[in-house]
């Protein structure tokens, strides 16, 4: 764990001052401080930001401010934590010399089906959506992630848990490497995104075909694009283990915040 914090404020510490981001100096903690505080909550203690403080007050020597100032400086770097995860993505993707990526969605619910009526934290239809590998709906917002084939996160989308795969794609910005292979599920299928994608940005998408597809794959193709699809089901499976029973937020951006950092977290704990 101490090699785990040492390393994310070193690597957080730098980026800041590359890009010039200075924390007002009358403050306890810097920002680098506090960004890594929230990462090792996501790492350790379940997202727990409290017993994370805790622990860099008494291994690390650092002087966290209270609860609540803490989560309002948090909240307002939230941005700044988003940049950096975008940064470490674009390390990833020209250390990835393989060029090929993948894309999937994991689902991360709000709450149990039975309490959606009581849900205070998100109302609508809109963030009910449908988990297809357990076959069975859920309450709250879907992950769209993008790997590399060693199941590295490079780049995330979050939308509401109704929002078809298909659709988030059209929506995400994917800023991959030319001559790149994308491989998804067949919810992810459409011939127009795939020509586009291939004339304007030299990305192959390349997604599992459906039976009475127009554009069929040959045995071979069908096998590599399920054996790539694997990985990331993996690393999905790894990112959730890390999740406590429920995520604890009091308003949707922190609850969208604390999946971000989950994320983040993981990817720097297979980077080191």
């Amino acid at each position: 764990m101490n090699d785990f914090t040492i390393a994310i404020y070193c690597f957080v510490d730098d980026y800041l001052q590359i890009a010039g981001k200075k924390a007002a100096a009358k403050r306890k903690a810097s920002d680098a401080e506090i960004i890594t505080t929230a990462l090792v909550s996501a790492r350790y203690f379940g997202g727990n930001l409290s017993a994370a403080s805790g622990y860099m007050q008494q291994h690390q020597k650092c002087r966290m401010p209270h609860k609540s100032n803490f989560n309002r400086m948090l909240h307002r770097l939230g941005g700044t934590i988003a940049a950096i995860f975008l940064a470490l993505g674009d390390c990833l993707k020209q250390l990835n010399t393989t060029g090929e990526y993948v894309i999937d969605s994991f689902p991360v619910a709000v709450c149990r089906n039975i309490r959606i009526n009581r849900c205070r934290l998100l109302e609508g239809e809109a963030y009910r959506g449908y988990n297809v590998s357990k076959r069975e709906y859920f309450y709250g917002f879907k992950v769209e992630v993008i790997a590399t084939a060693g199941g590295l996160p490079v780049s995330y989308f979050i939308v509401a848990g109704s929002v078809h795969d298909g659709r988030a794609l059209q929506a995400m910005h994917l800023d991959l490497p030319p001559e790149s292979s994308l491989y998804g599920d067949s919810a992810y299928t459409n011939y127009e995104v795939e020509d586009l994608l291939a004339e304007c940005e030299q990305v192959s998408l390349l997604t599992q075909r459906k039976s009475n597809s127009k554009r069929k794959d040959s045995p071979a193709m069908d096998y590599i694009k399920a054996v790539m699809r694997k990985r990331i089901e993996t690393t999905f499976s790894e990112i959730e283990a890390a999740f406590p029973r429920t995520i604890h937020a009091v308003t949707p951006q922190g609850f969208l915040l604390k999946i971000v950092l989950f994320l983040f977290a993981y990817t720097i704990n297979k980077c080191i």
